[in-house]
């Protein structure tokens, strides 16, 4: 047995990708324990695992993403939110919160709308006279909305590992995700006039109306994915096909999608769906070998030997789901970790909705968390900040997300109330 784990840390120091990593352990663990014989039906695991309904509209948000941000979305959105909140006391942050909310329906992703608004807003803050370090960290924060306000993909893989609706998940995530963005802006409120932030002048503030026309193609689209699904028009792959062509639309609106850019579109589409499929193969061969091993029974019988039950076994989760968002990325995390907790969760009776989006804040936060916090990383890279000074500012955001974590997980009707008004 000592075979596995000193094989796990010579591929890991080797540099060996996460996906080549886990299949490579599985595989000498299954020759290890005199199991290999179970390999002979690897290949119908993994194509078990992929053939997943939900997983196919992956690639065509991740597609809709791509499109609208080549299109030249982003400075639409920071002039609409501009008009909208820029006159006020700390402006610039409400603003950089508030563009979040409106990108995180067009990329669903926290790691792009960090790296989109950190080469925008940290500069232009700095500019205008906050702490450079206070910019890093408020752009770091709300970038956590993106994956929270569909579409999102962590959600739809968490909905294809568990069976759970996507259009549930979808719908159950606007409520925490405007929350979220709420916290962040009464923090800025409070920091703003503790450090005295400058608003914007009134010769600087793009008018409200043409701002709003301008915006309106990128602001249609959750609200076409969410119609379409609320209504019954369209399942989310169906959606999310009628977003690429919406993203299309809106791209030949702003005159800046080309063919060449359409194409470098879909080339990325391509490299991200490979990678994300790939650590799912990987992770279909680790998690035959729990179930031949008995992983689930295991960790069963230490949550009863421990009493967490209810929300207890909540917080448990959300420990070790904050820990795991530090060093993994979230969907290495999501493959991985929900298959073997969920199952625990859903028979202690927790909503699959409501834990879904638990998870997926909790991955979110971990994201912006020391001593690895990959968003945390990311906007001090590009805008050449000292990391860990950056990570002590921007710990009053991580704190303020990690009390709604514990109040959406306490209060889960605060999750669910709209998804079950809408009949899901």
């Amino acid at each position: 047995m000592w075979l596995i784990p000193i094989a796990f840390v010579v591929f890991l120091i080797c540099g060996t990708a996460f996906a080549y990593l886990m299949g490579a352990v599985s595989v000498i663990t299954f020759i290890t324990l005199d199991k290999a014989q179970f390999l002979s039906i690897m290949p119908q695991r993994i194509f078990s695992q992929l053939d997943v309904f939900a997983f196919m509209a992956m690639p065509l948000f991740i597609l809709t993403a791509e499109i609208m941000t080549r299109a030249g979305v982003m400075r639409c959105l920071v002039d609409f939110a501009l008009s909208v909140v820029g006159r006020f006391k700390g402006g610039l942050g409400h603003v950089n919160i508030l563009t979040s909310v409106f990108f995180a329906g067009v990329s669903g992703s926290a790691v792009a709308d960090s790296a989109s608004l950190s080469r925008s807003f940290v500069p232009e803050m700095v500019n205008r006279g906050y702490d450079k370090y206070y910019a890093g960290a408020i752009t770091a924060a709300s970038s956590m909305i993106g994956p929270i306000i569909p579409p999102s993909i962590i959600m739809i893989i968490y909905g294809g590992l568990t069976s759970t609706s996507v259009a549930a998940l979808f719908v159950a995530g606007i409520v925490p995700g405007l929350l979220l963005a709420g916290v962040l802006l009464a923090l800025n409120v409070f920091m703003a006039y503790r450090y005295d932030h400058p608003g914007g002048k009134a010769s600087e503030i793009p008018p409200f109306f043409p701002s709003l026309l301008r915006a309106l193609p990128a602001l249609c689209l959750p609200a076409v994915i969410l119609g379409s699904l609320v209504f019954g028009l369209a399942t989310p792959t169906e959606g999310s096909a009628i977003a690429v062509l919406v993203a299309i639309l809106a791209g030949l609106t702003y005159r800046g999608l080309s063919w060449s850019m359409l194409i470098d579109a879909i080339e990325a589409t391509a490299r991200m769906t490979g990678t994300i499929f790939i650590i799912l193969a990987a992770i279909s061969i680790l998690g035959y070998l729990a179930g031949q091993m008995g992983w689930s029974e295991a960790l069963a019988r230490w949550v009863e030997a421990f009493h967490l039950t209810g929300f207890r076994f909540l917080v448990f989760l959300m420990v070790i789901f904050l820990i795991a968002g530090m060093f993994m990325d979230t969907t290495v995390a999501v493959t991985l970790m929900v298959p073997l907790f969920a199952v625990q969760a859903i028979n202690q009776g927790v909503d699959p909705v409501h834990l879904g989006i638990l998870i997926c804040l909790n991955l979110c936060i971990g994201l912006i968390t020391p001593p690895l916090g990959k968003c945390l990383v990311l906007v001090a890279a590009l805008t050449s900040l000292n990391y860990w000074r950056l990570a002590w500012v921007a710990m009053p955001f991580i704190l303020v997300q990690i009390a709604l974590l514990f109040v959406l997980a306490r209060f889960p009707e605060l999750t669910l109330a709209l998804p079950r008004a809408l009949g899901f």
